[in-house]
């Protein structure tokens, strides 16, 4: 299977639903814990209804939530994670499905270590950038730490 993600980062939502039009996203599944912004657009009850108005269904995962007590590749290990994994792949098994959090860099941002899941499971994962910007996620390693956007995309 092939997944997407995508940061919101401060973009309007106009940015934000043409970048899902271009990728021809079907689905997004919001996985940030506490689904709240400061810019309007992007809290969940007015982003569920933007989407739903562009015929984009709006999942909010919060098995895949961030800020996980003991860290998030600890959490990574619970049944709780596998859960939101699985609805994940389900919902991509008939939807072109795109991960959602706020940071616009998937390497600055739990996606990351979602996608490193994915991956491990056999699926492709795309981070989406802008228009003309994506990257395949190659999986992360220590070496890789701290390198910038450049180094990720090909």
């Amino acid at each position: 299977m092939k997944l997407w993600t995508i940061g919101t980062s401060k973009r309007s939502i106009e940015e934000f639903l043409s970048l899902l039009e271009v990728y021809r996203v079907e689905a997004i599944v919001d996985v940030r814990r506490f689904p709240r912004s400061k810019h309007r657009h992007f809290k969940q009850e007015n982003l569920e209804a933007s989407l739903n108005r562009s015929g984009i269904d709006y999942h909010h995962v919060t098995e895949l939530g961030g800020y996980r007590k003991g860290g998030y590749k600890k959490y990574m290990e619970t049944e709780e994670f596998e859960q939101g994994l699985l609805y994940v792949e389900n919902l991509a098994s008939s939807n072109r499905v795109a991960i959602m959090c706020a940071e616009l860099l998937f390497s600055q941002c739990h996606r990351r270590f979602i996608a490193d899941a994915l991956k491990r499971r056999g699926h492709v994962v795309i981070h989406i950038i802008d228009e003309k910007r994506s990257c395949e996620h190659k999986g992360r390693t220590d070496k890789q730490k701290g390198k910038t956007l450049e180094a990720f995309l090909h």
